[in-house]
């Protein structure tokens, strides 16, 4: 049981794995899950509107895809994240980029373990979610990130 980061086109954050990873674990158990395998790749726009298109038929560019295959109460992805969005999306909330970041990390996590965002209420109960799972985390995030 893992999870994984790789990075195409891109340099994945400096964070710490250890740390994030029992994280992630940690919400996952809060919902009743644990964690088997879910690899993160990180990439640019273009390449997660090419994901967006051929897997989803959605000709849009978004911050995240979620390829859901949990099974027996074990999480399996393959999550896919722009970091171009995720710096974007920072910039347009006003919110520091590692926190972006992690938050997006977890949302992924999130619809894996039922939590959903298709309608405005659905997208509330997703927003306090994060915001649930990032309180479990120093308010500094300094245990997160490397120096």
């Amino acid at each position: 049981m893992a999870i994984n980061y790789y990075g195409e086109g891109v340099t994945i954050p400096a964070f710490r794995r250890r740390e994030v990873n029992a994280w992630i674990k940690d919400v996952a158990e809060e919902y009743g899950y644990e964690v088997g395998d879910i690899t993160y790749q990180f990439c640019d726009n273009e390449r997660i509107l090419e994901i967006n298109q051929k897997y989803l038929n959605h000709d849009y560019y978004t911050d995240i895809i979620t390829f859901d295959q949990t099974r027996d109460g074990l999480l399996f992805a393959d999550i896919v994240i722009s970091v171009e969005m995720v710096t974007s999306n920072a910039e347009e909330y006003g919110e520091p980029f590692r926190r972006e970041f992690l938050r997006v990390l977890i949302h992924g996590v999130l619809h894996l373990c039922g939590v959903d965002d298709q309608t405005e209420e659905q997208a509330k109960e997703m927003r306090q979610a994060e915001e649930n799972a990032l309180a479990m985390l120093p308010a500094d995030l300094s245990e997160v990130w490397r120096k």
